[in-house]
């Protein structure tokens, strides 16, 4: 009798499973359909759409960190940066290594002027990959803000070195030089 409860429960366990992943991939592919339409909502700018289809879709798989990124996004371009630190806080509980969330929270931060938090941010982004160029684009772009003009153009300049055609570190890095020069140039006039 013992023998026949575990032959029953082994197929009982690859019919659950069979099911679990049927259903997995259905919600999976209705959570695909939601975000869809929901950068459609954005596309439009139509935003406030696009976030009951976030909201909708996290109602289904409220662990899913691109939705919460994506919410976040769509949060931080409306100006609402607390609720999208929020969101992005969400997804790193759930992911602490995503570098999406890390740079999009420290993207955040540094709209709403708190560029030192922001620099930690794309510190951790960048101890876990040592060549994200848009980590240390990022980085410069906060010290510089802070008046750090120097240690902008350091970054921008790693970062060019990973990414040559990367136009926001480029750009940066010549405003920032310039910006430098400037400086340097009215500082030697008043001396």
């Amino acid at each position: 009798m013992s023998q026949i409860l575990l032959i029953n429960n082994e197929n009982q366990n690859k019919e659950d499973y069979i099911i679990n992943k049927i259903s997995s991939n259905t919600v999976s592919n209705q959570i695909e359909k939601i975000v869809s339409q929901a950068l459609e909502c954005i596309e439009d700018g139509n935003y406030s759409d696009a976030l009951k289809l976030y909201d909708l879709a996290l109602k289904e798989d409220p662990d899913n960190t691109s939705v919460l990124i994506d919410k976040g996004a769509t949060l931080q371009n409306i100006g609402k940066l607390k609720l999208a630190i929020r969101s992005y806080d969400k997804a790193l509980e759930i992911s602490p290594d995503n570098i999406d969330a890390l740079l999009n929270k420290g993207a955040t931060l540094h709209s709403d002027e708190k560029y030192l938090e922001a620099i930690k941010c794309y510190d951790v982004a960048l101890k876990i990959d040592k060549k994200c160029a848009m980590a240390l684009a990022y980085k410069g772009l906060s010290l510089g803000e802070m008046g750090e003009l120097k240690e902008a153009i350091k970054h921008f300049k790693k970062a060019l070195s990973i990414d040559k055609n990367y136009d926001l570190a480029s750009i940066s890095k010549d405003l920032a030089q310039e910006l430098l020069k400037s400086i340097q140039e009215e500082k030697s006039k008043t001396q």
